[in-house]
């Protein structure tokens, strides 16, 4: 993939010249996305230093704000790249401090897309955190946040939209005619997981997958497909005489399933929001005598703060926890030895190259060669070891 990146950036098959506009929140995860861009293109040959197309979103003391492309854009093929979840940007509002909500970030974009002023060959929105993403679908009387905002997208020229792991995929049916590509990083959270623990064997005695619950069975299902290893479930047990916080409260989570005793286990999900789910999870898998535990979560957000899964790592609960770098975390998640980071900025810079040279994306999407080949390489590696172990 590296060596055809370089074609990726011959002027003669580019759609249109490239430019990358951060948003305020996304600047670090765009550095790196640039960073590899950068790289190929002056391996192709090409004398460039950067991609990145100025911009600022900058408010009236009132709350008011507009949006500012510091550079030209007509016939560039743009990709705004913006992180909704990024809480720690703050504004001045009638002199006090303000901290950018989802929806501040999503009217940002829409005023940058604005400023673009239809001058641009195409436009992609590279959202990994989808806006509205978690109000996917209606109960009783509710707004459709995300279907609307999709839709919005589209009504201003918006072509491609670039998200990860969508709580609910199937809101693109609002956009039939606008691409949307949900990507999943499988790949990426492997090989991280390798690395951070090369000890681990996925043979089917000694590794599992668990999904926390029935709405996530889906991708728990690929990483046991992929793996060849058995695949247990949760369900949430709800109470539905009750509503609270807008939702029925979980009473049980029940599992289903072959035993977990003596297994690593692994249960991946989109979001770790409270936590509470899957911390719940964990000491269940635990009382039934699991070896290991590892989770996942694209977006490991931690409302409800750190001090919980800091208890259950002390504890030998929980033995890591993976999250990309798909939106903000703050540096004391980042520092916590049970956390480990799954950098996905290559497999966004590798995507948005594809698309500026209108090549296909299907192997992207579908990593299943690249991860055949990971675990090839993971189970020589484990014959060496075990080989050198005998003849010592």
């Amino acid at each position: 993939m590296e060596q055809s990146a370089q074609n990726y950036f011959s002027p003669e098959n580019r759609v249109a010249p490239l430019g990358i506009v951060a948003m305020n929140g996304a600047e670090e995860l765009s550095d790196k996305i640039e960073a590899h861009l950068v790289r190929w293109a002056r391996r192709a040959g090409m004398e460039v230093d950067s991609f990145r197309i100025g911009c600022s979103c900058p408010r009236f003391s009132s709350g008011d704000g507009k949006g500012i492309l510091e550079s030209s854009v007509r016939g560039y093929d743009l990709y705004f790249v913006v992180d909704v979840g990024n809480y720690s940007c703050t504004y001045k509002y009638f002199g006090q401090e303000n901290h950018m909500s989802p929806d501040d970030h999503f009217q940002d974009l829409k005023r940058l897309i604005q400023a673009a002023m239809g001058k641009a060959h195409r436009l992609t929105v590279v959202m990994p955190l989808l806006y509205g993403g978690r109000q996917h679908r209606r109960s009783y009387r509710e707004s459709l946040d995300c279907a609307f905002a999709l839709q919005e997208l589209q009504n201003m020229g918006v072509d491609n939209v670039v998200t990860f792991d969508a709580h609910d995929p199937r809101v693109q049916n609002a956009v039939p005619l606008m691409s949307f590509d949900n990507l999943m990083p499988s790949y990426q959270v492997l090989k991280t997981m390798f690395r951070a623990f090369p000890d681990i064997s996925t043979g089917r005695e000694d590794f599992m997958i668990v999904s926390p619950d029935e709405g996530a069975l889906n991708r728990n299902m690929y990483y046991a497909s992929v793996l060849g290893v058995e695949l247990g479930m949760f369900y949430k047990r709800r109470d539905y005489s009750r509503v609270v916080d807008g939702r029925n409260p979980i009473v049980a989570h029940e599992y289903l399933g072959s035993d977990v005793a003596g297994k690593d286990v692994f249960v991946s999900d989109d979001i770790i929001s409270s936590g509470e789910s899957m911390l719940d999870i964990a000491y269940n898998l635990k009382e039934r005598k699991a070896r290991r535990i590892f989770t996942y979560a694209t977006y490991a957000i931690f409302t409800n703060g750190l001090e919980a899964f800091d208890k259950a790592y002390q504890e030998g609960v929980i033995d890591g926890v993976f999250g990309s770098n798909l939106t903000y975390r703050r540096e004391e998640l980042k520092n916590r030895p049970w956390f480990y980071e799954v950098d996905v900025s290559k497999y966004i810079a590798y995507f948005i190259s594809a698309l500026n040279h209108d090549m296909s994306v299907s192997a992207m999407i579908d990593p299943h060669e690249k991860i055949k080949a990971l675990l090839e390489r993971r189970r020589l590696e484990l014959s060496k070891e075990a080989g050198a172990q005998l003849s010592f």
